[in-house]
């Protein structure tokens, strides 16, 4: 399989993942090549991918955003250190789901643990990245970046 059919299909993977994790309505931008750095502002998670092809995913957002997805998800908002905790499993919970919905497509991936990145960080090292907007009912918006290392 081409790199451009996996991205397609990451891309794909991330969609359905989001929308299975989150029961809320969900609006998808269209993804965008980004150069590096890509900079993040407040707080994100990350992390790595490994198998067929070679990565990071990156959710980026706001803690208010993460809180709320938090709220949603265990009706109390979440702050502090149970915030920055939260903010690495629901990374996790995104890219254990993503590895399934793209195993379903014949692309085989595993993840690293996620490391949660707090206040503003500029990312160095990636060939290519695509970034994907999405905003979230009664949430806000997160960006989503996939960079992409290499393919094996």
């Amino acid at each position: 399989m081409s790199t451009s059919k996996h991205i397609q299909t990451i891309l794909n993977g991330t969609i359905q993942a989001l929308k299975t994790i989150i029961p809320l309505e969900v609006t998808m931008g269209a993804p965008a090549m980004t150069t590096e750095p890509y900079e993040q502002q407040e707080m994100g998670v990350l992390i790595g991918i490994v198998g067929d092809l070679k990565g990071r995913i990156i959710l980026d957002s706001t803690p208010a955003s993460f809180s709320n997805i938090g709220n949603m998800m265990f009706g109390m908002p979440l702050e502090g250190e149970m915030l920055e905790s939260f903010t690495g499993e629901f990374g996790n919970m995104m890219a254990g789901n993503l590895c399934t919905q793209v195993g379903q497509n014949g692309l085989e991936l595993d993840i690293t643990p996620p490391t949660v990145m707090v206040g503003h960080t500029k990312l160095y090292g990636f060939q290519k990245a695509f970034q994907l907007k999405v905003t979230i009912a009664t949430v806000g918006e997160i960006t989503i970046l996939l960079t992409i290392d290499e393919e094996n």
